[in-house]
């Protein structure tokens, strides 16, 4: 018989070695005794799992005088020398149970899994550590494990066990601090947790699974037993790792485009139907969505994640997401998705002290814990941290098939300093500021999208001077294929911000950013950051009467889409919405009853399909020979123009911008040669809600009149506050 002291260690959750004892074992002379915990339980038979006879029926343990029931059953197995297949027959208050037993199992991890794991080299994690539905030894049911290796003890609790930690405690994997388990009968949809006893002797909090793949819609925090999703077709456009490709990416907040009818989210079918054509009647390239894993909080937009293998409950489940992620392909579009490996909450059922002790975070808050958010920092010198998250990223472009990640707050992940005063941080080893942890993980993360899933693109949103963060590992850069330019970003719209007469003092605003353009791979974002907290939306920010309002934002638009570098906007920016962004409501789609809203609209669909079928505005982006400067000095008139030009020299677009409410007869312009110059696009198009002031017929010819150190030059009207694209015909 088990020891007084080791049934008592079971009954109170407290045995840190289940296995060792539960289950069929044999006794010193060789006789079979079967041990089985179940609180609660009447009692417990043993059937043969051959025959399907009961072999015998187990007494249970008392363990005081008083005779109070244990739960705790055990007794010999007569008549049998050689382990043998057997089911528990369990009667319980409420009915009778019949099923495997948990510890009748061999390990879940085979061997090279243990070992990848402990040396943290296993590229894909997530096909062993969470819930994986599997069937061993012709029993189905669910697999489990969780990485934890200071806990005493982890048992798995859900609605399939009462949430009772004695039921079902876990075995660990001592060489890499994995607990593992195969529950019988225990199937998809099963809600489940960990309770995790620590090496202090505390039972935490219970734990969602860090790698569930499902999880219960907020305010409840279970983890859901899923399907691991299958490895998701290759076959879509996969064009963002292009250079020079045409990209302009729709960012979207999802629970706010477009509420549901009750004024509740959305399912992965209604936006499918809704969101997907509208994208597609626009123009745009590449769909956005902001972050889409699991998160406990609303209000953080999904950037305080918790289930970075779970995309939320809230549109449904992950298969709709799938689905969702399938038609975006089959309508031309790519999808890229944000990723937030910077930081994650301090949720009591999340990551936070996950095993009583600091294991996805640092210890020490000035390294672990983010000053501005609240919220902890990923140890990305812990190896199992580095490959959960770059298993994570994998993930969801092999198993979902995003064609691409834009990585959220990058400069914080950088800097040992960032947001903190001095004191408050710890230098590296080598007395820098630079968090070379960091970095590695981020060149690493790059490198392996690379190798493992050509085509697929990074953006990084990182707001410092950091050199070749869009430059290869081996060239000393972080890996990315593209990096938002919030230098541009801020520079443009504190100028649209000024009066069209003061505009002149700031002319540089316009300018600078040609002085860095081709040092990165730039995105030029008018993103969510931009239309919220106090900042007002893109049209209250356009100075003038309501005219002039919308046609400084045609200008910006056009301005925009001329630049040299890839396009990104914000829904709501594409009808000119009055109100600043609020993620509890739907945009304002009433607006585009007026012809103002309606005109931006338009303007948005025309510039997107000029861009896309224009290889002078997209295919040079990186490089100073696909930009040449005609005028940037004209600061006293606010008007500037500038050359793109593609792959063939021949064709290039004139483009010109007039930033103030002036129309401008006879402006003389430097043109890239002789011939036609075809205006393709006005943004003071009367179809846009402009004056529809322009050029005759549509069409100029160059003239031999030297201008701006050019043999060749057009004389042009230039409408007020108005963006022009001339397409040159040589």
């Amino acid at each position: 018989m088990l020891s007084k002291a080791a049934v008592t260690a079971l009954c109170r959750g407290e045995h840190g070695d289940p296995f060792s004892v539960l289950g069929l074992h044999a006794d010193s002379k060789g006789k079979l005794c079967l041990r089985t915990l179940q609180p609660g339980a009447l009692s417990v038979s043993v059937i043969d799992g051959e025959s399907g006879k009961v072999i015998t029926e187990l007494p249970q343990r008392q363990l005081d005088a008083k005779g109070s029931a244990s739960g705790f059953f055990e007794g010999a197995v007569d008549g049998r020398k050689q382990p043998f297949r057997y089911r528990l027959r369990i009667v319980w208050p409420g009915g009778v149970q019949e099923t495997a037993d948990p510890y009748s199992f061999s390990t879940v991890l085979g061997e090279l899994d243990v070992w990848l794991l402990a040396e943290g080299s296993h590229l894909r994690p997530f096909e062993r550590l969470g819930a994986h539905l599997r069937e061993i030894d012709g029993v189905k049911g669910t697999a489990f494990a969780v990485w934890a290796p200071d806990a005493q003890r982890v048992s798995v609790v859900g609605d399939f066990n009462t949430w009772d930690g004695r039921r079902h405690p876990m075995r660990l994997r001592r060489e890499c601090g994995v607990w593992e388990i195969f529950l019988p009968d225990v199937g998809e949809g099963a809600c489940y947790k960990y309770e995790i006893r620590s090496q202090e002797g505390h039972v935490l909090p219970l734990k969602a699974d860090p790698y569930g793949f499902a999880a219960e819609l907020r305010p409840s925090t279970a983890s859901i037993v899923a399907a691991l999703p299958q490895i998701a077709s290759r076959q879509s456009l996969a064009a963002g790792s292009k250079l020079d490709t045409a990209i302009s990416i729709y960012e979207v907040h999802l629970g706010s485009w477009k509420r549901a009818e009750d004024g509740g989210f959305p399912d992965w079918q209604r936006i499918t139907e809704t969101l997907i054509p509208y994208t597609v009647e626009l123009g745009f390239t590449h769909l956005e969505l902001l972050p889409i894993s699991e998160h406990p909080f609303d209000g953080s937009w999904g950037y305080q994640p918790l289930g970075l293998y779970a995309p939320t409950s809230r549109f449904g489940s992950p298969q709709g997401f799938c689905d969702f992620v399938a038609a975006c392909h089959a309508a031309g579009l790519e999808v890229i998705i944000d990723w937030v490996p910077a930081h994650f909450p301090t949720d009591e059922h999340g990551l936070a002290r996950f095993d009583g002790r600091p294991l996805y975070e640092h210890a020490d808050p000035r390294e672990g814990m983010h000053q501005d958010w609240g919220t902890l920092i990923y140890n990305f010198g812990r190896r199992e941290v580095f490959n959960y998250l770059i298993g994570n990223a994998l993930f969801w472009i092999e198993h979902y098939g995003v064609d691409g990640l834009r990585v959220d707050a990058v400069a914080s992940m950088l800097y040992r300093d960032y947001s903190r005063e001095p004191g408050q941080w710890i230098p590296n080893i080598y007395g820098g500021r630079e968090n070379l942890e960091a970095v590695h993980f981020l060149r690493r993360m790059n490198e392996t999208l690379g190798q493992e899933c050509p085509g697929a693109a990074t953006y990084a949103e990182e707001s410092t001077a950091w050199p070749s963060v869009s430059r290869p590992p081996s060239m000393g850069g972080l890996g990315f294929h593209y990096k938002w330019n919030m230098g541009w970003m801020h520079d443009i719209l504190d100028y649209m911000k000024h009066e069209p007469i003061h505009r002149r003092y700031h002319h540089n605003q316009l300018t600078f950013g040609l002085l860095y353009a081709f040092t990165e791979n730039f995105v030029l974002p008018l993103s969510h950051d931009e239309v919220v907290h106090g900042k007002g939306s893109l049209i209250s920010k356009m100075p003038g009467d309501y005219w002039q309002k919308f046609a400084n934002l045609r200008t910006l638009y056009g301005f925009m889409w001329a630049h040299p570098g890839k396009k990104l906007l914000f829904m709501g920016g594409e009808f000119a919405q009055w109100n600043e962004w609020n993620d509890e409501g739907s945009l304002d789609w009433s607006l585009l009853d007026f012809p103002p809203h309606e005109g931006i609209r338009r303007l948005i669909c025309d510039l997107n399909r000029l861009y896309r079928e224009t290889p002078a505005l997209h295919e040079i982006d990186f490089e100073p020979s696909g930009f040449e400067w005609v005028s940037a000095n004209d600061s006293d008139n606010s008007v500037i123009a500038f050359i793109r030009r593609g792959h063939d020299a021949s064709h290039a677009m004139l483009c010109i911008s007039n930033f103030t409410p002036v129309v401008r007869q006879n402006y003389r312009i430097g043109a890239p040669g002789a011939g036609r110059y075809r205006e393709r696009l006005n943004t003071d198009s009367e179809y846009y809600g402009g004056s529809n002031v322009g050029n005759a017929f549509g069409t100029v010819d160059a003239e031999p009149i030297a201008q701006h150190g050019r043999e060749w030059s057009v004389s042009l009207t230039l409408p007020p506050l108005a963006t022009v694209f001339l397409e040159w015909e040589a």
